[in-house]
Order: structure tokens, then C-alpha cells, then sequence
């Protein structure tokens, strides 16, 4: 695990926390062309990042948050990555009352593809950022991953993401990420650019 130096605003986010960051990130995901290929309705959006956040990444991962303003979800590169059973169940049941039809292949098809694209070496994992509408452009975004990056450099761990909008190419960038690749789930889906960020 990474000793995080998490500066004043910013805390590590407990069990109790996950309907607030699900509902952060769903809403900085609210405009992102991969996830709406996948599920072709904003709402559907909330309870994914929620089971999400509850069943994954508060459990084998660790989650940041700055107030209502903005949140990250990580987790090292061994960690466990699949919903339980029950959890299933609900994202399921979540998505035939939220999602368009066809949804949940969606879904299975993306957790494949990116399984066969994600790197096999140690590193941490960035698997989502994202802050309120009313906190863009503030600085929340790189004051939320700086910390982990710091981290990761104390420690000579590269950092891994998937970058779902070409317009945060530059932002993750500006942080010291560079392009490795492209993947596309289908021929109708919109590319996801996979990012990597050496040792400091």
C-alpha cells in the first residue's frame, strides 16, 4: 500500500461514503462519450459508480474525497476487481430500470477488453477522477491525484490509466502520463486511449 500525504480538504473516504462518490462521479461522467456509448442514459450512471465505489473500491482499493467537490477511486494492481454476486444483481436490476437495452453486454464486452489491455506489472490504478460542475477548473482534479502520484514516486511504482474523453488528454498529460495505446470495444464504440505515468 502507498503512504499518501493527503493535504488539508482532501481525505480518505470510508465505507459510509460511497453514495457521495458515486454521485460525484457520475456526475463528472455525465458528458463522457464512452460511457454514454455504454449506457445510453446519464442516470444509469449514479448507481454504477455507487456499486462500484461500495463493492470494489472502498473494499480492495482506497477512494479520496474533497468535501462534495470531487473524487478519486484507485486500487493496486493485484487487487480483486469483481463484483460479488449480490452486486451483480443490482447492477443488473439497476441498469433495465435506468440504461438503454442491450446494456449489460455492453458492460461485460468493456470489463473484457479492458482486462486484456491493462498492464501486467506492479503499478496503481486510477480508475476514476472527477469533480462536481461547480468545481472545474479550480485545481480539485490535480489536487485530488497529486498526492497519490507523490506517492507512487516515494515508492517507484508507475501509475496506470484509461482515458474515456480525448478532451482530458491534456489534463492527464500536465500530471506526467503518456499515451501507450488505443483499444475500441466494437466498431461502434468510441476509442479509450490507455495512459501510463513512469516512476518520478
Amino acid at each position: 500500500m502507498l503512504d499518501i500525504d493527503l493535504p488539508d480538504g482532501i481525505r480518505l473516504a470510508t465505507r459510509r461514503d460511497w453514495r457521495q462518490l458515486g454521485d460525484i462521479t457520475a456526475e463528472a461522467f455525465a458528458e463522457d462519450p464512452f460511457n454514454l456509448w455504454i449506457f445510453g442514459r446519464t442516470r444509469a450512471l449514479k448507481p454504477l459508480f455507487r456499486i462500484m465505489a461500495r463493492d470494489i473500491y472502498l473494499r480492495s482499493g482506497f477512494c479520496h474525497i474533497a468535501s462534495n467537490g470531487g473524487a478519486t477511486m484507485w486500487a493496486m494492481h493485484d487487487a480483486r476487481q469483481e463484483l460479488s454476486f449480490l452486486a451483480m444483481w443490482q447492477l443488473i436490476i439497476a441498469q433495465r430500470l435506468h440504461a438503454e437495452p442491450g446494456t449489460m453486454k455492453r458492460i461485460m464486452s468493456v470489463s473484457k477488453t479492458m482486462a486484456a489491455h491493462h498492464p501486467k506489472e506492479p503499478h496503481a490504478y486510477l480508475f476514476t477522477v472527477g469533480t462536481r460542475k461547480a468545481a472545474r477548473g479550480t485545481g480539485l482534479g490535480k489536487g485530488l491525484i497529486n498526492p497519490v502520484l507523490a506517492a507512487a514516486d516515494a515508492k517507484g511504482l508507475p501509475v496506470y490509466l484509461e482515458n474515456t474523453n480525448p478532451v482530458n488528454d491534456g489534463f492527464y498529460r500536465s500530471l506526467g502520463f503518456e499515451r501507450t495505446g488505443d483499444f475500441r470495444v466494437d466498431g461502434t464504440a468510441p476509442v479509450v486511449t490507455t495512459m501510463w505515468r513512469a516512476a518520478g
